[in-house]
């Protein structure tokens, strides 16, 4: 159905729908279509019409969230008010959830690998590359503080003991927790993951620095090196 939504019949109207049935009952789409406003009238296309064709060229709204203005405007019918728009009201969502997330440094003691992915799956699952962090933790398993170590593949070269205990060190920390991100959605340990674990934690052992855990994150799952008996 093409042309104005004003035209369509009023319980199919995204507007009317989310007053009647609220804001989950909408798609994706839809909510696009209440952020655009208006459609293309060069292209006859309605606003509904506009949020489809995003959602089918960026497949998702994380990836949408991600654009810049310069590509939401290769979308015909995205001009610069409609880019800005959408990146505002997607950026909003992104720093509410930033706020309600309680911080990694907040927790008071280590307990479990849930306990941790609960709190950094939020910040890990929409990047594109990998990210080696390194949980610093006292002699109680309190966390004391964080290390961002690299970003990229992980392999020997990236991850170098040298750089991920010099952090340890400056921080007085007794204990640390190894984390790193898979894009691809796997959080299985690959041959790499695991050589790197191996010396990281042989390294640790050296300086009295324990490992208890390297946390592999991928989409809403996670990989235990601890809970599965590798350490």
């Amino acid at each position: 159905m093409s042309g104005g939504i004003k035209c369509w019949p009023e319980k199919e109207r995204p507007r009317e729908k989310l007053m009647q049935h609220g804001v989950s009952f909408l798609s994706e789409a839809e909510l696009l279509a209440l952020i655009l406003k208006s459609g293309d009238a060069a292209s006859r296309r309605s606003a509904l019409d506009l949020g489809r064709e995003l959602m089918l060229q960026f497949g998702s709204l994380s990836l949408l969230a991600d654009a810049s203005c310069s590509e939401l405007q290769k979308v015909k019918g995205i001009g610069p008010a409609k880019a800005t728009c959408i990146l505002a009201a997607l950026d909003l969502a992104r720093r509410i959830k930033e706020r309600d997330r309680r911080p990694i440094e907040s927790l008071t003691r280590f307990t479990s690998a849930s306990q941790v992915f609960e709190h950094l799956n939020p910040e890990f699952r929409d990047r594109h590359k990998e990210q080696f962090m390194a949980l610093l933790l006292d002699g109680k398993n309190r966390i004391i503080s964080r290390a961002q170590i690299s970003e990229g593949s992980l392999n020997q070269s990236i991850v170098h003991p040298r750089e991920v205990f010099n952090v340890a060190v400056r921080h007085s920390a007794a204990a640390m927790i190894l984390l790193h991100n898979h894009p691809t959605g796997d959080p299985a340990p690959s041959p790499e993951d695991m050589e790197v674990t191996r010396r990281l934690c042989e390294a640790g052992q050296l300086l009295g620095i324990r490992v208890l855990d390297h946390i592999i994150i991928g989409e809403n799952e996670f990989y235990s090196f601890a809970e599965h008996g590798r350490l």
